[in-house]
């Protein structure tokens, strides 16, 4: 598979088949100077509803079919799990809720947190399961931060970790930059380049945290 980092939350997966998967697409403003998602998708995967940064499903071109929620869906032959979680640590109160999605594609579980504001409970960390690539917001404010993004990595236990949602040039948000997460961390690769390839038999014996450069 390929994967590629447009910004923020936002990634379009591309599966050997050529089936197209977009996560919380973005709007351009307010913050958000990444270019815009200029993409088509067969499907497009929400983890909450915040229109301006993670819910512009208009903005990606095709008909694709959405997914969202805490529901066990198959779109293309690929099953979606959406497993219930907070965006704050007041269960919600403060800015809602979020789901985290569990998928596989290519014989990859991939899990992306979408604005996740908390620790995971025992029972969400066990809805989730194994996984193998975990997409995770690191900045803080609006999500979890570098250091609780930490605890959630030694809890999951991803073979690969793709930090979002973290200050870059590109994003205004009052948050911080990936370096927070990063410090004191081996086993680190930042590419340059947003794109990524993947494959089941290559993936790493070792956890591993790969930083992409957002394409947009």
């Amino acid at each position: 598979m390929k994967v590629k980092w447009l910004g923020h939350a936002c990634f379009l997966i591309v599966s050997d088949e050529g089936i197209r998967i977009i996560t919380d697409p973005y709007q351009v403003g307010n913050g958000i100077n990444y270019a815009p998602v200029d993409e088509s998708a067969d499907i497009v995967v929400l983890t909450h509803e915040h229109h301006l940064d993670h819910s512009n499903v208009r903005a990606v071109k095709g008909k694709p079919e959405v997914v969202r929620g805490s529901v066990v869906k198959k779109v293309k032959g690929i099953e979606f799990k959406g497993i219930a979680t907070y965006h704050d640590e007041a269960k919600g109160v403060q800015r809602g809720t979020n789901t985290i999605f569990c998928f596989t594609v290519d014989d990859i579980r991939l899990c992306h947190a979408g604005d996740l504001g908390h620790e995971l409970t025992t029972e969400q960390a066990s809805q989730i399961g194994k996984i193998d690539v975990l997409f995770l917001p690191v900045g803080g404010f609006y999500t979890i931060d570098a250091n609780t993004a930490g605890k959630v990595v030694d809890t999951l236990k991803p073979k690969i970790t793709i930090p979002m949602h973290y200050k870059t040039v590109r994003c205004d948000y009052p948050i911080s930059g990936v370096d927070d997460f990063l410090r004191g961390k081996s086993n680190v690769k930042r590419l340059d380049s947003g794109e990524l390839g993947l494959a089941a038999k290559d993936l790493p014996s070792a956890a591993q945290i790969i930083v992409l450069k957002p394409a947009l």
